[in-house]
Parts: structure tokens; C-alpha cells; sequence
């Protein structure tokens, strides 16, 4: 084995060494309801210990009829708990929500995530919850028809508002006997995910980091404006990513960017293309890394009515002017180590389009989106990229959540400028 390979191999050991230690002293809380998916739980429970977590355990009644507290119990090395009380115990729900350092109920049944969408608060896991102070990851099991439901989709849609996270269902044979979505991830996925998402290596720790997310609004009169559709989602994931990879995050949002549920980032809310032009320039001399993720209206109104424009019988022209290029500035100003990504969304000529990006605003890299790819760009949950570096290579990230792609395009800036 030559010098260069003996140098990856052993840096390969000692990444995969902190990747299984991840999970070493952490404080999980199980909670397991009513679906035949909870005979995987066990295995969940003890693939945890073999890591070195310390697990507690809680059941609906149920939930019970489909594993035993008794087999819980024996592999967690914990009482497995069932009920606010019994004869002569009280389970202190509001302890245990503080006591853990994540919470994952797995399965989460149909009837359980209905409950948890609508704050109901009957029996101990619910309580539990609802006071739960750490992060909560849940992983759905049902059939595929009730899946697909629109009833458990908008369920699932308040859970993720309320800061919980979602492992999507698998495709598989499921207990009715079909096959479709609605299988709950097999333990070694959810054990890959929780390290993945909630207990990563803080690579980014020290560093600054600006996310620019959203769309701007552009008034033509105090009721109108020009924008677009975009969502900010792609922006705020990869704001959440980065403050999990241990940075200090300013995310500049413009309007209906959602709320990002990490609660150390800093937001501070925009409108126009002027207001992101003048903060990001705020911003970004202190950042390490920044990101423009934004969707800025290229052109505003050269004249913005003080009054609402009436309607008349007549055409309107609305003459338009340039804005400031957010991103070209800041690659003017870019000093040594300032690491500077840019977004591109095109229609046609894609990647030429944006390698032309890449040069002309003098960014490290552009993210490409093509609106010609399925599931990809605004308002979708998904997103399909393309990320070009300034050393002409190229990295394709699949269909997948905009969380997900957030994570694989943090893992390339710090696998390309902080291994």
C-alpha cells in the first residue's frame, strides 16, 4: 500500500472509529405503539446498547400486544414503562422528557400520530411528549392505503411544523400483505439516521456561516408586488445543516420563508431585493461561509406607487430596473478563506449557464437546479442538484428531501475546503 493510500485508509478508520462511537453515553427514549412493526423495535433497543446508549423505554397499552415489557426491559437493562401511575409508582412524564437527549417512537401507528397532530393526552408516551425538551424523531408504520391518506399526510405536515422530525416509510411488504409504502425503516437505518441528523461531528465549530433563503417581493403599489414561487425550504435546511455541523448561522429570509425549528439561528426577516442586498452585505464579512440559496427578483420597478393603482381600460406598463447583484458583490469583496456558494435555477442550457455562474461571480461553487427534473425547485420538499466546483468537477445529488441534499452538499464544502 503506497504513502497516499495508507493516509486515506487510515483517516477512512479514524472517521468511521467517531462514526460508531456517536451514540456512546447519549440518553434515548423509546416510545413504542400499537403496530406489528414493533417486533423491529427490539432489535432497535438493542442495536443502541451495543453502541453504548443508555435507552428507557415507554409503551402504549397496545402497543403491548404485539411485544412484551418483559423483553424490553431485559435488553434496555430499564423498567419499561406503560402508565402515568400504578399502585405504588408515579412516572414522572415531565423528568423523563428532560432526561433524554433524543426521543424516537417507533413504530408511530396511525392512530398515535393523530393524537400527537391534535395534542391529545391519553396516556403516558403522549404525556411524555408533550413534555419532551430534547429533539423528536418519529418513524410511521401503516398500511399503505392509510399512508396515502390525506388525513395522516396533513398529520404528518403538523408534526414537522411543531420541530419534529419525519424517517420517511419504506416501500415493502407490509402486514396486510400487499406491497407499497407504509413499512417502517428497518433499525439499522433509523440508528444511520439519528447519528446523521442529531449527532454528527460538529466539523463547523468556530465558523460563521450566511444563508440567504426565500423570495424577495418587489412593490409596484402598496398592495402589489412582482416575485416568484419559491418556498425557502432549500435554504432554511441548509441553514438547520449547518448549525447542526456546529456553526453560528445568520439566515436572511425573505417573505413566507419558513421559521427554521433550530432555534439558535439567527433570522433576520426581509422584502426586497434592496433590504437582502444591504443585510447580506452586513453579514458577510464575518462569515466563513456563506450561501446565497435566495431566489432575488432580478428586476423591480423603476417607480413604486404610494397608492394602489386603480383599474382602468387601458394597458399599464410598468418599466423595470435591474437590482443589485447579491452574489457578484459579495465575490468582489470575497477575501482569502471565505468559502462562497451561489444557487442557480435554469430551464435551458443548464449546467453551461451555470458554469458561466460560477465564473462570472467569482463563487466556489453553484448549486445547480433544473426545473426540467421532476420533484426539483419551488415548493417541493424534494429537491435534484448539481453542485460545480471551481475546480471543473461536479457532484450529482439525487431526488431526495431538501434535508437530506443539505446534508450532502455540507458534507462536499467540508470535505472540499475543512478536511
Amino acid at each position: 500500500m503506497n504513502e497516499k493510500a495508507t493516509s486515506c485508509f487510515l483517516i477512512s478508520r479514524f472517521i468511521s472509529s467517531i462514526f460508531e462511537t456517536m451514540l456512546k453515553g447519549k440518553k434515548i427514549l423509546i416510545g413504542i405503539t400499537g403496530s406489528i412493526a414493533a417486533y423491529k423495535t427490539i432489535l432497535l433497543v438493542r442495536l443502541l446498547i451495543q453502541e453504548g446508549a443508555e435507552v428507557k423505554v415507554i409503551m402504549t397499552n397496545s402497543a403491548k400486544d404485539f411485544v412484551t415489557p418483559l423483553t424490553l426491559s431485559t435488553l434496555s437493562k430499564q423498567p419499561v414503562l406503560t402508565d402515568i401511575s400504578t399502585t405504588d409508582n408515579w412516572a414522572n412524564h415531565v423528568m423523563l422528557g428532560r432526561w433524554a437527549d433524543l426521543m424516537i417512537i417507533a413504530p408511530l401507528s396511525c392512530n398515535t400520530l393523530a393524537k400527537m397532530a391534535n395534542g391529545q393526552c391519553d396516556n403516558l408516551l403522549l404525556a411524555v411528549y408533550l413534555s419532551a425538551t430534547c429533539p423528536v424523531v418519529v418513524a410511521p408504520a401503516m398500511d399503505e392505503d392509510m399512508w396515502h391518506h390525506a388525513t395522516t399526510k396533513n398529520n404528518l405536515q403538523k408534526l414537522k411544523s411543531f420541530g419534529n422530525t419525519i424517517i420517511p416509510a419504506n416501500k415493502g411488504e407490509l402486514a396486510s400483505g400487499l406491497i407499497g409504502e407504509g413499512r417502517m425503516a428497518e433499525p439499522a437505518e433509523i440508528i444511520t439516521f439519528i447519528k446523521k441528523h442529531f449527532f454528527s461531528a460538529k466539523e463547523l465549530e468556530g465558523k460563521k456561516a450566511l444563508v440567504s433563503a426565500g423570495p424577495t417581493y418587489e412593490a409596484i403599489d402598496p398592495v402589489r408586488f412582482i416575485s416568484n414561487h419559491s418556498s425557502g425550504k432549500m435554504g432554511v435546511a441548509l441553514a438547520e445543516e449547518l448549525q447542526r455541523r456546529g456553526a453560528d448561522v445568520v439566515l436572511v429570509a425573505g417573505p413566507g420563508t419558513a421559521t427554521p425549528q433550530v432555534k439558535a439561528i439567527k433570522v433576520v426577516p426581509v422584502v426586497s431585493a434592496e433590504d437582502m442586498f444591504n443585510v447580506c452585505q452586513q453579514y458577510f464579512e464575518s462569515a466563513d461561509i456563506t450561501i446565497m440559496a435566495a431566489a432575488v427578483a432580478d428586476y423591480t420597478p423603476a417607480m413604486k406607487a404610494t397608492e394602489k393603482i386603480k383599474k382602468k381600460d387601458v394597458q399599464l406598463t410598468i418599466e423595470l430596473q435591474k437590482t443589485r447583484d447579491i452574489l457578484k458583490s459579495l465575490g468582489e469583496k470575497k477575501r482569502q478563506g471565505q468559502v462562497l456558494i451561489g444557487f442557480a435555477l435554469e430551464t435551458n442550457n443548464e449546467k453551461e449557464n451555470a458554469k458561466e455562474k460560477l465564473v462570472r461571480k467569482n463563487a466556489d461553487m453553484i448549486v445547480l437546479n433544473s426545473l426540467n427534473d421532476k420533484g426539483a425547485g419551488f415548493a417541493h420538499d424534494t429537491n435534484k442538484v448539481t453542485v460545480l466546483k471551481k475546480d471543473n468537477t461536479e457532484v450529482d445529488i439525487p431526488l431526495q428531501s431538501k434535508t437530506a441534499v443539505a446534508h450532502d452538499i455540507l458534507d462536499i464544502i467540508i470535505h472540499t475546503y475543512y478536511a
